[in-house]
């Protein structure tokens, strides 16, 4: 239960304070510390992120943190990858799933502390702009509906390498696409939790959401009291631990 509580929290933290970041630490918690099969964690990681994620687009709306415009752009290519790559995990093996997971995490964390400089205020409404959302949108969505998590990680670099918008509202829109992907990939992930004899652990999913909605709220409430380049670096260092852990649980 201790790890249910401590690992729930640390997850609504993380994306609290960097829009990002709680079903990278979801999935390993659900997979190593709780022994959780790895295609229904990846499915309850789906669930948990999205309930939490939902409960931030709230507290960041009324806060006006939120570009809709890259939201539309983004997410509903987004959702459409994510339903895909969904589905095609009925066919990749769940060891490497979790592999791609930690290179991904890994390449994330090399994108973040390799940019230094924060982007100057855009309004996210170019046609550039809009062309790179969408395909960007379809790939991380490709990519995190196969391995079962949010994307927050890519999404978070992808908005701040691609767009002029602050690190501030990149959290606030992070949030809702990974709300909104996050239902469409758990509805695919049931699809092929069905295929593979596998259930879902609703217990685990309210307890884990409703724990890591308090620590999201808590941390969203600060989190505009924080640098932001120090937001960036606190998170490409949890990708760089957490994605060699990842890689080498799954090598070895």
């Amino acid at each position: 239960m201790t790890i249910i509580v401590l690992g729930a929290i640390l997850i609504g933290v993380c994306l609290g304070l960097l829009g990002s970041g709680g079903s990278i630490l979801t999935v390993p918690i659900l997979v190593y510390m709780l022994g959780h099969p790895e295609k229904a964690a990846m499915g309850e990681s789906l669930a948990i992120v999205g309930l939490i994620a939902a409960a931030g687009v709230i507290q960041k709306c009324r806060k006006g943190e939120i570009n809709w415009q890259a939201v539309m752009w983004f997410g509903v290519p987004a959702m459409i990858g994510t339903f895909g790559g969904a589905q095609l995990a009925r066919v990749v093996p769940a060891s490497v799933q979790m592999t791609v997971l930690g290179i991904l995490m890994l390449l994330a964390a090399f994108l973040m502390i390799r940019r230094k400089e924060d982007p100057e205020q855009g309004d996210g409404s170019s046609r550039r702009l809009r062309t790179f959302l969408l395909l960007e949108g379809v790939f991380v969505g490709a990519v995190t509906g196969l391995v079962g998590i949010g994307g927050g990680f890519l999404i978070v670099p992808a908005l701040v390498l691609g767009t002029g918008l602050r690190m501030h509202a990149v959290i606030g829109t992070s949030l809702a696409i990974i709300m909104l992907k996050s239902i469409t990939g758990f509805a695919g992930y049931l699809m092929v939790l069905d295929s593979v004899q596998q259930r879902i652990d609703w217990w685990t999913i309210l307890l884990f959401a409703v724990l890591g909605t308090v620590g999201s709220l808590t941390a969203g409430s600060i989190a505009t009291r924080i640098d932001q380049l120090l937001l960036k670096r606190m998170f490409a260092v949890i990708l760089l631990l957490l994605g060699l852990a990842v890689v080498v649980s799954e090598v070895l």
